[in-house]
């Protein structure tokens, strides 16, 4: 079904724009990806053709939400998408509600509170912070960041560069996370303005315009598009 192609970020905002949601890598039977759309030889160039660029360029621009919030993958979802896919995905419970019914793992609620005080806390530093920054905390550390994301209650904001005493690039650059409600709020998104149903609906009217059926099924078990309930239809 793959008919895509795009060679700058202009075109790949575009086209995220069209589909709602676009995964980073392969993920969805029959449906794009930025890896599909884009050629091989752009990536990890550090042109401004590198969709591996782009991907921390979408959130930091308020373009779109960036994290692993589908099956543990790389998602870029369109802030005028966004309410829909975090009425369904989302929890409108508390970290503290989820975590005192056992919902919710200590290290993602430690990782969402020291985020939340932190907003915009890369990598290296929120490992620090949260303390946990020995070697066998680093399992720990990655399951609670995934925990969060799948829930949409954080997103990549973008990446910070290491940098010296002296202000200088020195290393790789590092992730860096917000709180989803913070992101969405300074992107004036409204998250809590769409209901479960109506927005399973959405979704439901939406990817049978843009999926095979292969793909249906697939996001059929994502976000439970079989069960709408009468009354939202």
């Amino acid at each position: 079904m793959n008919q895509y192609h795009v060679n700058t970020f202009k075109e790949a905002y575009g086209l995220i724009k069209e589909l709602g949601i676009l995964p980073l890598a392969n993920l969805i039977p029959d449906y794009p990806s930025m890896e599909s759309i884009t050629d091989k030889s752009s990536w990890h160039t550090g042109s401004e053709a590198d969709p591996w660029l782009w991907r921390a360029r979408f959130p930091s621009e308020g373009l779109a939400a960036y994290g692993k919030f589908i099956k543990k993958k790389n998602v870029l979802i369109s802030k005028e998408f966004l309410p829909y896919v975090h009425a369904v995905l989302g929890s409108n419970r508390s970290i503290k509600a989820r975590y005192e019914a056992g919902l919710l793992s200590r290290e993602a609620s430690l990782l969402f509170n020291t985020i939340r005080e932190n907003e915009g806390i890369d990598t290296r530093l929120l490992r620090k912070t949260a303390g946990m920054s020995d070697k066998e905390d680093k399992k720990k550390f990655d399951r609670g960041l995934v925990e969060l994301q799948s829930s949409l209650d954080i997103v990549i904001s973008g990446t910070k560069m290491k940098m010296n005493e002296e202000g200088e690039k020195n290393g790789w650059s590092s992730t860096s996370f917000e709180s989803m409600s913070h992101w969405a709020q300074n992107q004036d998104i409204p998250l809590k303005k769409v209901d479960k149903e109506k927005a399973k609906k959405f979704l439901l009217n939406h990817f049978e315009a843009h999926s095979t059926e292969n793909g249906m099924k697939f996001l059929d078990k994502i976000f439970g598009l079989s069960k709408i309930e009468s009354n939202s239809l």
